[in-house]
This record gives C-alpha cells, structure tokens and sequence, in this order.
C-alpha cells in the first residue's frame, strides 16, 4: 500500500518509470540471496564454480573435460576473477568471523550465491552503458532502463556463473565505449572542418590565429580509449572466443570513426588497426600467462631459471576455435537448424521485444530491397552500430551447428537500445508503406502502429514473470535442494559411512556445493607429521535419461557390491536414488516386475519446485494416489487405480489435478535389502 501511495505521488511518467526500475534493480539482487534454485545448464557450475570452488576450498569435485591440461580449450581468466575471488574474500572475512564471532561461514550457501553475487553487481555495468549511451546521445533512458531491468535474462542469466553472462557484460561495456568515441570523433571532425573553412576565409592575420588556436585546442579523438578496447577484446575473446562474432563488428564502427570526412583517411584507419593490435599486446600476455601456469604448462621455477620454449605456453582460445570448428565435435553436443535462433532461441530469450527485432530486420531487408536508402540508419550512426551489434553475431552464429539460446544473450543490450520504446509507442507513428495495399494497410494497424502497441508492454511484463519463475526455480529446481540436503547428510553420518547417490533424468550434480574435502589432496597429521589421503566417502552415478527397468539393473549391481563390502570389510553403506516424482509409478513397476531381488526402495524426501523436461509431468498415466506410496502398498482402495470410477467425477478430477502437482517434484528414495514380497 505504501508503494502504492508513493507511485500516485510522483507525478511525472518519467520518475514512475525510474522508480519502477530501481524496484526492479533491488528484485535482481534479492534473488541472488533467495536464492535461486533453478537450474539452467550445466556449464553454470562446471565450467566456473566446480574447478574454481574446488582449488580454493579442496573439495571434491568433478573437472570439466574443457579443463583437461592436455588439451584445456577454456580459459581460466575469468572464473579466477568473477568466481574464485570472491570466494578468496569469502575464505578471507571467514577468519575473523570464526575468531572473534565463533561463526563459519563457509557452507553450500555461501559458496552458491558469492559467485552469484559478483555477477549479479557486474550486470549492473550493463546498466550503466545503457544509461551512458542514452544520456550522451540524448535517448529516453527511462523505458529503456524498465526494458533491461525487468527482463528475465538480466533477473536470472545476468546473476549466474555463465561465460555467456560475462560475455552480455564486456559486449555492452564494449558498445558503450565505442559510442561514445563515435560521438567525439564526429563532433571533432565537424568543428575541425568548420573551423578549417573559416581559416581559409579569413583575412586578416589575428582572425587566422586565434581560429588556429581554437583548432589546435580541440580534444584527440583518433586513438581515443585504444588501450581499453583492445584489453576488453583480449579478455573477451579468452572468456569465450565467440566474443569474435559480438567484438569484431563493433570494434570496425571504432577503426571506421570519420572515414570518409577530409581530415580522415584510409591511412589513419590503417594506423589504428596498428595500434589496436598493438595495445591488445599485455593483456594478451597476462591472460596466455595465467593460462599457462595454471595448467602447468609453466611453473615459476622455469621462469626464476629461464628455461622457457614455446611449448611453455598454452592459447586455449585457439584450442577452443580448433575443437569447435570441427562440425563432428559440436555434433556431440546436439546438432541444430540453421533457423533456431532467429525462428526460437530469439523470441525464447526477448519474446515480444524479439519478434519486434525480428521483424524490424525484415523491414530493413524489405526497404533495402526497395532502394529506400534514406530510410535506412547511417553507417556510422549509434543506430548503425546497434544494428550490426544485433545482426552480425546472430548470422554468425546461426552457421554453427550447435546453438543455444543462452549463446544470444550478449544481443540483449543492443536490441533494447533500439526497440524498447516501441513497446510504448509502436513502430511507426504513420503508415511506412508508400503502396497503399489492404493487407499493408492491415500489417500496419494491427502490429506497427501506436494502438497496436498498448498491449505490448503488458505482454513482456508476463513473460518475463513466467520465464524467471520457471528458469529460475521450476526447471531442474530440486537438484540445488538435493546438494544441500547431502552436504548436511555427509556431515551427520561422518567418515565411517560411503554414501552412493544414483540419478536419473535430472542434470549432473554439482559437487562443489557440497563441501566434501577433497580425497585427491594429500594432508598432512600435524602431531606424527604422517602424510595421508582422505577415503573417497560419496559416490555419484549418472544415468541420464535411462529406463526404469535398465535402472533397476544398475541400481541391484550397486547394492550388491556395497552389500559385498559390507560383509567383507565391515565398510557401511547408503544407497540413495534422485528421480523426477513424474517417474514414481514408472519406477515402482519396475520393483514390482522384478521378483528376483530382495532390493525395496523407501522415500526419503521430495523435493519442490522440481521439472525435468526429460520426464514431464502427465495427467493420462497412472500415478500412485501419493507420491510417497510403494507400489507394494498400494491396495484396492486408491480411486486412482479404480477403473469402474467416474472420469469426471470430481474426486477424480481432484486426485489427477494432486497427482500432476505432485509430479512436479524431485524424490529421494533410500535403497536397501528387504524381504520378497509375493
């Protein structure tokens, strides 16, 4: 109610719009700290969190292939900046806290949403760019800003450890530096040649001098902001090479400044291709550098000693370019058509705000085709640059066979530069079409005009609610709660018990999170002095998107051998299976198919909000009245599996509209040996 009172008294659209992004600004932080337990891919957590959480606390975790030190094809640059220090701060504030506090805060929260809340602080500098670039060129930042701030991919792909939401972060930075050296350089040049004219006209000596001196007091634009360009591509390119496809066509707009003017030529664009490559020089170094020593291609004693040959260096993004231009390498990760981006990944991503990109493209196509030039945005204009900051990448990377939305989120910025206030005040003003046609005429009503527009704001708002509900808790949203709950499981249980965890149709685990000591490490007793290694206690087996029956068997092997070691060696053991609760029934006829084992399964927990797209939920199967009910247990009495019920009756409706709700869940089952039940 008082935020309600406090919008009915601002008066002015503007300062409502900015009040409703800085709600939105305050909402992207506070889901860093909900948090957030959707799962989105897994490269959130391997690629950055895994190794990076695993070298600053020695925990147990699964590397990455991408990290293999024969042949790494990812940097380890940015994970070491926006991953493991924050958690070096984390471990550093720790000290003190247990000291004088007797608190550790170190746990599988922590560890989460540190990482999470780096990111989540840098997404901001694509606000800020947007802000920036509105302001110098005189934009209406106010929609622009509610645009960006209440999209779902800044609330939940710009708070995540994604290469892909760091990639978002140096494209907009990069489009914000590159405009504002494009308006300098234009207003330079201009005064320079008007005050060039004026010289020429002058007659008199003193009128000569003093326009020189005003020409000589202009500020250098040629090689404005090289260093920093040329540093933010390098890292760019070493956080994910496909920075190529963002960086390269806005880095041109930059090399391209004022061509074409009297006092810009060809050879001052090829003096700036000189010195941009020049001053990409250090960073290029440091970043080969770090690489190297991390994967032990390079060890501080062969540099104190100077024993140093080329084979001392590792380039991953070369490796990365080397490995993905291969069409049977990406093939592996899922081959793609060449229309996903542009027909799905872009309105998955932007949805109305897509679809208005999309067919601006296709207005564009359509008035070059008509030789309507004039129409068109300049070359070296701010809706030139956004532009091709759209279009190219999103060409480029159609041509790759594997495509995934998350790869399109850097366009993000761009896109909103040039269509968010379309979504207040539609396309066009009057009709474009110079033929008057009825069909024309119909296209231009019902979705160019202001009117057609009301509702599209509406439409974004929904979407984007429906999205960041579902991306970021619903989808694959029990396996963070799954972690969580096994990391206080190991603790309780101790060094005395193996805990073997079998999945099924859900995403890898991460380990990290977990907070398992490391068993690779070798410790050192501090009263014998003795080396030792910590015994391996936690077991995990993925099995994809297996069938039940084919779990089963796997599910007997292991508790076999674990019942084996058992008898033999005395070692205890627990059996734990993860599944979508969709799969209940499935898997408790599998249990009851098979009479050959004494193997029961028991509920442990579920899991909610929980979706594995790999199990939908359904409502034309037979389900179990309970998701925690053993097919053994069920009886004659459960209207679920009464066949002479009415389908419509209303208990029925109620127990499938139950049996639906239940399924979007993760259930934790317990293994163990039981009695055969006839």
């Amino acid at each position: 109610m008082k935020i309600n009172s406090y919008l009915r008294a601002i008066t002015s659209p503007k300062d409502r719009t900015l009040f409703r992004y800085f709600l939105l600004a305050v909402l992207r932080v506070a889901l860093v700290f909900v948090p957030q337990t959707g799962y989105i891919h897994p490269d959130e957590f391997f690629q950055t969190l895994e190794p990076m959480a695993g070298d600053e606390f020695h925990l147990e975790v699964v590397r990455p292939w991408e990290y293999n030190a024969t042949f790494p094809i990812r940097s380890v640059v940015a994970p070491i900046c926006v991953v493991k220090v924050p958690l070096n701060i984390l471990k550093f504030i720790n000290v003190y806290f247990v000291h004088f506090l007797g608190i550790n805060l170190i746990s599988s929260y922590t560890i989460l949403i540190f990482p999470r809340l780096c990111m989540c602080l840098l997404s901001f500098v694509c606000d800020y760019s947007l802000f920036r670039m509105c302001r110098v060129y005189g934009l209406r930042h106010e929609i622009r800003l509610l645009v960006l701030g209440s999209s779902y991919v800044m609330l939940v792909f710009g708070t995540r450890t994604f290469s892909n939401s760091l990639e978002m972060i140096l494209t907009s930075f990069l489009l914000c530096l590159v405009a504002e050296c494009m308006l300098l350089s234009n207003t330079v040049i201009k005064q320079s040649e008007l005050l060039q004219d004026k010289y020429k006209e002058a007659t008199k000596v003193v009128e000569r001098v003093k326009i020189f001196k005003l020409r000589s007091a202009l500020p250098l634009h040629s090689f404005n902001r090289c260093f920093l360009i040329a540093s933010l591509c390098v890292v760019g390119i070493f956080n994910r090479p496909t920075f190529l496809f963002f960086g390269m066509p806005i880095v041109f707009f930059w090399l391209l400044r004022g061509l074409g003017s009297r006092s810009i030529t060809f050879l001052d664009f090829n003096v700036r291709v000189l010195l941009f490559i020049l001053a990409s020089l250090p960073a290029l170094v440091i970043c080969t550098l770090v690489d190297s020593l991390y994967f032990r291609y390079l060890t501080l004693e062969e540099i104190e000693k100077m024993e140093i040959s080329i084979d001392n260096f590792v380039f991953t993004p070369l490796n990365f370019i080397r490995y993905n231009i291969n069409p049977d390498n990406t093939a592996k990760h899922g081959i793609h058509a060449w229309y996903l981006h542009v027909l799905v990944n872009i309105p998955l991503l932007f949805n109305i705000l897509g679809i208005v990109a999309i067919v601006s493209a296709f207005l564009f196509l359509f008035r070059f085709s008509r030789g309507e030039y004039s129409s068109l945005p300049r070359a070296q204009s701010i809706l030139g640059l956004m532009t091709v900051a759209t279009v190219t990448p999103t060409v480029f990377l159609s041509l790759i066979n594997h495509q995934e939305p998350r790869f399109l989120i850097p366009v993000l910025l761009p896109i909103v530069m040039l269509h968010a206030p379309k979504l207040q005040s539609g396309f066009f003003r009057v009709n474009p079409f110079r033929e008057r046609h009825i069909l024309m005429d119909f296209f231009y009503e019902r979705f160019l005009s202001a009117e057609a527009s009301r509702n599209f704001l509406k439409v974004w708002y929904l979407v984007n609610i429906v999205c960041t509900l579902f991306f970021g808790f619903l989808h694959q949203g029990g396996v963070l709660q799954l972690t969580n709950h096994f990391s206080k499981e190991i603790e309780a249980r101790g060094n005395d018990v193996n805990i073997h965890l079998v999945t099924s149709h859900i995403y890898s685990v991460p380990m990290s999170v977990m907070k398992i000591p490391s068993s690779n490490l070798l410790y050192t007793n501090p009263v014998t002095g003795q080396k030792f290694r910590r015994a391996k206690r936690f077991f995990s087996y993925e099995y994809g998107s297996m069938s039940m029956k084919l779990l089963y068997s796997r599910l007997k092997i292991i508790l076999d051998r674990s019942e084996l070691k058992r008898l033999e060696k005395k070692q205890k053991y627990a059996l734990f299976l993860a599944i979508p609760s969709s799969l209940t029934d499935h898997l408790n006829m599998a249990f009851y198919a098979s009479n050959s084992t004494k193997m029961r399964h028991k509920q442990v927990k579920v899991f909610y909000p929980h979706l594995s797209t790999e199990a939908m939920p359904s409502a034309f199967v037979r389900h179990p009245c309970e998701v925690n009910t053993d097919f053994f247990e069920i009886d004659d009495t459960c209207s679920a599996y009464d066949e002479d019920q009415d389908p419509y009756s209303l208990d029925t409706l109620l127990r499938k509209f139950s049996s639906v709700i239940h399924q979007f869940g993760l259930v934790l089952y317990r293994i163990e040996m039981g009695k055969k039940t006839s």
